[in-house]
């Protein structure tokens, strides 16, 4: 049947590159070009023999130095590595400090609702559930705070919002939470994969805005999951994040 079809509906669209990434790979191919003349070997001798040893860490540290001649700075999804190096990446921000809350520019937000339910954002849903995730929010971003969590406990229905997608901070106690909102990564980055282990509700890639420490929130989680297939086909697919707004008296 496929045989039949345009071939523009054989094969999902890819998304556009970004700036950056058409800058890095025009960046890649000409470096491996240049390495390939100077080996003046044949290419399948150099690309199993001699590629390993001729691309260095020097030669990658060259093209980010390139990349920061043109004014550029990186976008950060941990705050840690902005306290690392501070001159590679854009600043914090609104919301940039430890404890704050940090807002995106693109997160949809709205007016709450009967129930007092704010719109705050939207992720990607790692797990579809039954039912939707309440607790409170609590910015996990620094060591000091996962050690004071490991030693003291994780305060019961936290969900856990953070920086980075990696998924090494908050390891040692993430089967604690009552739920993930991470501003990096996808369904498949480690912290996603670990979340779904521990069959934890969580949302990646989320936008968000106006969720400050301490904060009673929403998880959609009972939201279609994104997939892989999603994402290669540009679906845009998402789950929503609601902040409960306390009525007056």
């Amino acid at each position: 049947m496929g045989a039949n079809l345009p071939m523009d509906r054989m094969q999902p669209t890819k998304p556009p590159m970004s700036p950056l990434v058409e800058a890095v790979l025009s960046m890649t191919q000409e470096m491996a070009r240049a390495k390939f003349a100077e080996s003046s070997k044949p290419w399948n001798e150099f690309c199993f023999d001699e590629a390993d040893k001729a691309i260095t860490s020097a030669d990658f540290v060259a093209m980010e130095e390139r990349i920061l001649a043109t004014g550029y700075r990186f976008d950060w999804s941990s705050g840690i590595s902005v306290d690392c190096r501070p001159e590679i990446y854009k600043p914090r921000g609104e919301g940039g400090s430890v404890d704050e809350s940090f807002s995106h520019p693109d997160a949809p937000q709205g007016e709450p609702d009967e129930n007092g339910l704010a719109l705050a954002g939207v992720g990607d849903n790692v797990v579809r559930a039954d039912q939707n995730m309440r607790g409170t929010a609590r910015f996990i971003r620094t060591n000091e705070r996962v050690l004071d969590y490991l030693t003291n406990g994780v305060p019961a229905g936290t969900i856990a919002i953070i920086d980075d997608s990696g998924g090494t901070l908050t390891a040692p106690i993430i089967e604690q939470f009552a739920g993930v909102i991470c501003a990096g990564g996808t369904v498949r980055s480690h912290l996603g994969i670990l979340t779904r282990e521990y069959n934890i509700p969580c949302l990646m890639n989320a936008k968000i805005a106006g969720i400050s420490e301490g904060d009673e929130v929403v998880i959609e989680n009972s939201a279609m999951a994104k997939t892989t297939e999603d994402y290669q086909q540009g679906i845009d697919r998402v789950a929503r994040v609601w902040r409960l707004v306390k009525q007056e008296a």
